[in-house]
């Protein structure tokens, strides 16, 4: 009898949404078809159109799926958003807007978000694991923070991809997270959700060296490096990376 696919929640970047993130990662899911089934939702947050290509208002950025990324095929990225463009938290309250690297003392939109991924988990779930793209990987962190420290969390998994993800550079945020940077303080371990962290070498939004600083929160996270930019890698050269991961929970 064949295995039954694992479940996992899909969250996608800032200025995207559920049915444009789906788009873009066509190649994933055709990547691992046999050992995942990818669920998406839309984060409850309207996000005003700009023509700005980045910085405070921009989107995820990256090139659309078959557009030529690496090796002309297998690049999913932010492109242009989708029609109704969403984010999961604004990073300027005043303007709504949102910026990876915006430091703020407050941030707006989060709690909201935090109760439509257990919406989510209630009305589509059960889940077995959770992805998320660039703000979406962060809110991934947060989501795995909650679920080791909160007796009732927005969701339960078994295992976190996080694409492009960082830490949120608000300061009401950090609690979430385990550790400052570096070490853990006494008495604080890493995040115990099995964890498997993607980025590009060559990423322009999300630098890898922001994607690293997640590394220390979890307790033997897994690494996959790809030498391009803003996207989810879904090529066949990334296939073993991800399998060799899923297969802990099949």
């Amino acid at each position: 009898m064949s295995q039954r696919p694992l479940r996992v929640l899909s969250l996608h970047g800032y200025r995207q949404d559920g049915a444009s993130f789906r788009e873009k990662t066509g190649a994933l899911r055709k990547l691992l078809k046999k050992q995942v089934e990818l669920v998406y939702m839309t984060a409850p947050h309207h996000v005003t159109r700009v023509c700005s290509a980045g910085g405070a208002t921009g989107g995820d950025l990256g090139p659309v799926s078959g557009s030529g990324g690496p090796s002309g095929s297998g690049a999913e990225g932010g492109g242009s958003g989708g029609p109704d463009p969403r984010g999961w938290w604004f990073s300027d309250v005043e303007g709504r807007s949102f910026s990876a690297q915006q430091r703020c003392a407050e941030s707006l939109g989060l709690e909201d978000s935090l109760a439509a991924v257990r919406a989510a988990g209630e009305e589509l779930g059960p889940f077995d694991g959770v992805l998320g793209f660039s703000q979406g990987a962060a809110l991934v962190a947060v989501l795995c923070a909650l679920q080791e420290r909160d007796p009732d969390p927005p969701l339960r998994v078994r295992f976190a991809v996080l694409v492009a993800g960082f830490r949120s550079a608000c300061e009401g945020h950090r609690g979430f997270y385990a550790a400052p940077l570096g070490v853990p303080p006494l008495g604080v371990p890493p995040l115990g959700v099995p964890s498997l962290h993607v980025f590009g070498l060559d990423d322009r939004v999300i630098p890898d060296a922001m994607s690293r600083e997640l590394l220390p929160l979890f307790r033997e996270p897994a690494v996959m490096e790809h030498p391009g930019g803003h996207f989810v890698p879904a090529s066949s050269t990334h296939r073993q990376t991800y399998q060799d991961f899923l297969s802990r929970f099949l």
